[in-house]
């Protein structure tokens, strides 16, 4: 039986690790961190992402870990309601959900260590890769111990020390972009639904949700020519002036609450090669998504399943064939390369999309005058771009 190495313990590598154990392959899931309460994660998962979690056989871990479903989504320009769409969008589809990934990681986990085949190894980041023969062979740890494998999965994210090590190039998309992220008190939110509001005030934005442990998430977008500087302003009164006027209010009441923000550097890009000989890139760590609609974890599920349904017939064999591992791998990658670009171009749409309403005055004043007359053409227009976003642009399901 084969031996996997997996760098990383995110939703891609724990989801990978638990589908290889359940068919009785050998994995050691490699984290660098000692736990997951990490400062920012993606917890926003999409109906493809919760498909995807229903196929793996996960989609009941949600029932025992914080979640919230959106009831809607809404759209204030200038403190006027633009448009809003009730979820969920597809008839009998699934909403929205946030998830605390911290805990729906560690429910992962706590499944995959009731497997024999499982060894998880927290806290100890990976200082190199290990090569025989022109073939990547395993790992080796900060602590100095080597880790022989007939396959090594990089699962470390967008900074993925596994790629470099590797040598495989990064190429950055133009849509890069700078978010800062605050969490506030939400224990007299007066909104009974959990609306996700997309907010804009003259050049001023940002996104406001409840999220799954109960706080306010908000994330501001920052650009190159705002005249100010983020680090030496009054959120809170920043926030309320770009409010409607019941959410100002509840900014200045909550002041105490909001967090300082977290400055979220997001690159975006795809490398041109997800493999070589014994290694494999999964999720982030071969194509970093925008924040835009929560893609990278829904895209990281879907990366699994098809991994899987590639490697599994070959790493359960008695007699491994390192040749037949190595052969599947640019197979992976040409199965889901065509979606990873489709996604990243539709978020490059959204981007562009809000950029002509930030930088034109008239296109502002023109949404706000005639709103009645143009929100349903932009209500539909909204919905047409969201299809793929949420259920994918490729059918992929799991056959092993």
């Amino acid at each position: 039986m084969a031996q996997v190495v997996i760098v990383g313990a995110g939703p891609t590598g724990a989801t990978m690790a638990l589908l290889l154990i359940k068919r009785g392959i050998h994995v050691k899931l490699v984290e660098a961190s000692r736990d997951f309460k990490r400062l920012f994660r993606g917890e926003g998962l999409m109906p493809s992402g919760l498909n995807a979690l229903k196929q793996m056989g996960l989609l009941e871990l949600l029932a025992d870990v914080p979640h919230q479903s959106f009831d809607a989504w809404e759209f204030l320009l200038s403190g006027k309601l633009l448009f809003k769409v009730k979820e969920p969008i597809e008839p009998n589809g699934r909403p929205c959900t946030t998830v605390s990934q911290p805990h729906l990681l560690e429910a992962i986990i706590k499944q995959a260590e009731t497997y024999s085949e499982f060894e998880f190894i927290p806290g100890e980041p990976v200082r190199d890769i290990l090569r025989s023969e022109e073939r990547v062979s395993g790992v080796k740890l900060g602590s100095g111990r080597e880790i022989t494998a007939d396959l090594v999965i990089a699962a470390d994210g967008r900074n993925s020390m596994i790629r470099k090590q590797a040598g495989l190039n990064l190429t950055q998309l133009q849509n890069n972009i700078d978010i800062l992220w605050f969490k506030l008190d939400s224990s007299s939110w007066p909104k009974s639904e959990n609306i996700f509001y997309s907010i804009l005030q003259e050049r001023d934005g940002f996104g406001l949700f409840r999220a799954s442990e109960g706080q306010l998430h908000i994330g501001w977008g920052l650009h190159s020519d705002d005249n100010f500087d983020w680090r030496h302003i009054d959120w809170a009164e920043k926030l309320a002036a770009t409010s409607p006027s019941w959410l100002a209010e509840y900014f200045r009441s909550h002041r105490e609450t909001i967090t300082q923000p977290l400055l979220l550097s997001v690159i975006v890009g795809r490398c041109d090669r997800w493999s070589i000989p014994g290694l494999l890139l999964l999720g982030d760590a071969v194509h970093p998504m925008s924040p835009i609609r929560a893609q990278g974890i829904n895209m990281a599920f879907r990366d699994v399943i098809v991994a899987a349904n590639y490697l599994v017939p070959w790493l359960n064999k008695s007699e491994i064939d390192l040749s037949q591992i190595d052969a599947v791998l640019p197979q992976i990658q040409q199965e889901r390369e065509p979606e990873i670009i489709r996604i990243q171009q539709l978020q490059a749409q959204e981007i562009a999309q809000a950029e002509k309403l930030r930088n034109s005055t008239f296109l502002r004043w023109g949404a706000k005058t005639f709103t009645l007359i143009i929100r349903p053409g932009i209500r539909a227009s909204w919905l047409r771009r969201q299809k793929q976003l949420r259920q994918g642009v490729t059918q992929v399901s799991l056959n092993i």
